[in-house]
């Protein structure tokens, strides 16, 4: 069962750290190299649409300056370039948004492969005590949130700098006095989200950390609600998803109060630029450099070069949020492996494996939890591993599964003939082949119990399967459930009990065939019966494999070929259950002495 705490922590969200999410835009960018040809017709359609736009408000002022001031009507070709105008903008404006949109969702499918594999890559160095809500936020939230950015910030900021250069030389041929508003506006605009980039990603931050928050107490509490409801602690809960809830909704007031604000002033701009356009354009009229028919025409050509500037400052001001959603998204994605691959992968010999730890020293980041250890499983032979909790068993584990390399030491695999093999040489998919580990608690998924028991053999025929299920028990489970082996089995096996999830893990582990099998208290929740046929089962084929034990209880280490007691970051003692229970003053006495006090 999950376990829940039922205080809640005193302080909300924590505060992002200044700088850290720096450069985090610009950093996603490069992925846009994977679609250049998309990205350029996107560019092209924003191009197109906001060009045809200024020069349909240019023509259209032009048409109706020319009729006001001789009093005859647009001709033909102007009555059709107006049409095809309108025509290409109505094109332009859907082209664009089909091909920015499906530009966003071909890089946000990328990104979110990228995430993931920086968790796999990374797990569980970087998995461990984070909680699974605010990885989900990490991994599906924050890159949801940079759909904006890719489909609306980055081709409209280039079309409307080319736009602008375009028009603003054009306007300069015609009169530079109509300049004079236009750049200084178009300045302004782009360094006002510029200027208040830092506040603006900083409340951005805040509003992503108590959504991470929130979405993280909430999974917790989903997980944990029959706990909650045992222990009458489900209302202090929900006070605590009020407040959350109630942090999140400040965090975007915030947000939207002061784009709210900065909208003000893009207007402001805006409205001084209109005033100053006119004025200028009335003075080129008066002193004769344009035409009265021309005027409103350069008077729409320089608010029409102005209006994509606007729009974009808007989405820069937009995208300046998305920077703790896109750091986090980058640092996710280029998470450095715990366990890096090798750069010349080494064959795995066939036949049976032993292991050996040998010197090996390994800590957390803290006190080394193993130092100097020795400890050798010969092919063929089960070992079992016992000392108090916290001696570093599951250490062993984690280390011969290779989610952590060794600080000093090897770990190794050895073959009945030829030189041992580091595990740093092997391939990944040469490695989860020649061992399988199986915890205390592991978790099954949202999928049948068959599709569970093949998780790493999705190939293994039925009849092995069925063999495998005999021989753990599992076909009881299979004939209690509605569909047998067809069921849904619920998210992480909720529907099960901890023993027949055990059972269903180590079935798992057996099908794959592994030519070393590391349990770590796999069989802690089964009572003496069941412990006894799991022995059963692990007895078939033991002969081929090597089998490391992680366990405490007496009847398991009474049947392994030889038990290894850690203590101190180091083997103490080793023998056969017979050699060691015989000394009373010996490691695994003390051990089991300890156990059963506590």
């Amino acid at each position: 069962m999950t376990a829940v705490a039922t205080t809640p922590p005193v302080n909300g969200p924590q505060a992002p750290v200044p700088g850290a999410d720096r450069g985090a835009l610009l950093a996603l960018l490069p992925v846009l190299a994977d679609h250049r040809a998309m990205t350029a017709r996107t560019f092209a359609a924003a191009l197109i649409g906001q060009s045809s736009l200024t020069a349909l408000a240019a023509l259209t002022a032009h048409t109706v300056g020319t009729a006001v001031t001789t009093g005859a009507a647009p001709g033909p070709a102007t009555t059709i370039a107006l049409i095809a105008l309108v025509l290409l903008r109505a094109f332009a404006t859907w082209w664009e948004m089909d091909l920015s949109h499906d530009l966003a969702y071909r890089i946000l499918a990328t990104l979110r492969t990228r995430v993931f594999d920086g968790l796999a890559r990374s797990a569980p160095a970087r998995v461990a005590g984070r909680r699974s809500g605010d990885l989900a936020a990490a991994a599906l939230g924050d890159v949801e949130a940079l759909e904006f950015f890719y489909a609306h910030a980055v081709a409209q900021l280039a079309a409307s700098a080319a736009v602008f250069g375009t028009g603003a030389t054009l306007i300069g041929i015609l009169d530079p006095w109509l300049l004079l508003p236009v750049v200084p506006a178009a300045l302004l605009l782009v360094l006002t989200p510029l200027l208040d980039a830092r506040g603006r990603a900083e409340r951005g931050a805040r509003t992503r950390a108590a959504h991470a928050e929130l979405s993280a107490y909430t999974t917790e509490t989903v997980d944990g609600l029959t706990e909650l409801l045992a222990f009458g602690a489900l209302e202090r809960r929900r006070a605590r998803l009020r407040t959350l809830g109630r942090l999140l909704g400040d965090a975007q007031r915030a947000e939207q109060t002061r784009d709210a604000a900065t909208e003000a002033v893009r207007d402001l701009l805006v409205t001084a630029c209109v005033i100053g356009t006119v004025a200028a354009a009335a003075h080129t009229v008066a002193t004769g450099t344009l035409t009265a028919a021309w005027a409103p025409a350069a008077l729409a050509l320089a608010l029409g070069i102005l209006a994509p500037v606007a729009d974009s400052a808007a989405a820069l001001a937009q995208a300046g949020g998305l920077r703790a959603a896109a750091a986090r998204v980058r640092d996710a994605a280029r998470a450095p492996a715990g366990a890096p691959a090798p750069t010349g992968p080494r064959p795995l010999p066939d036949g049976p494996l032993g292991i050996r730890l040998r010197g090996v020293r390994f800590d957390y980041g803290g006190a080394p939890v193993l130092d100097g250890l020795h400890l050798t499983v010969r092919p063929g032979e089960t070992v079992a591993l016992a000392g108090v909790s916290g001696a570093g068993k599951s250490s062993c584990a984690h280390l011969l599964a290779r989610f952590w390399d060794p600080a000093l030491g090897a770990v190794e695999l050895l073959p009945a003939h030829g030189a041992p093999v580091d595990l740093r040489d092997l391939a990944d998919h040469e490695l989860r082949r020649a061992i399988a580990v199986v915890g205390q608690e592991t978790p099954l998924f949202h999928a049948t119990l068959a599709e569970n028991l093949r998780l790493a053999a999705p190939d293994a025929p039925e009849h092995r399967l069925r063999a495998i299920a005999e021989r753990t028990g599992v076909h009881r489970i299979a004939d209690a459930l509605p569909d047998g082996y067809d069921t849904l089995l619920g998210e992480r096996g909720a529907t099960l009990s901890g023993g027949q999830r055990a059972r269903i893990a180590l079935a798992r582990a057996l099908l794959a065939d592994p030519r070393v099998l590391v349990l770590d208290e796999t069989t802690a929740h089964l009572d003496t019966e069941a412990d006894a046929e799991l022995a059963r089962a692990l007895a078939h084929g033991a002969a081929d494999r090597a089998t490391l034990v992680i366990a405490h209880r007496p009847a398991t280490l009474r049947r392994a070929d030889r038990v290894a007691v850690l203590a101190a970051g180091r083997i103490t003692e080793q023998g056969t259950w017979s050699e060691l229970t015989a000394r009373p003053d010996g490691a695994l006495t003390a051990v089991l002495t300890r156990a059963t006090t506590t």
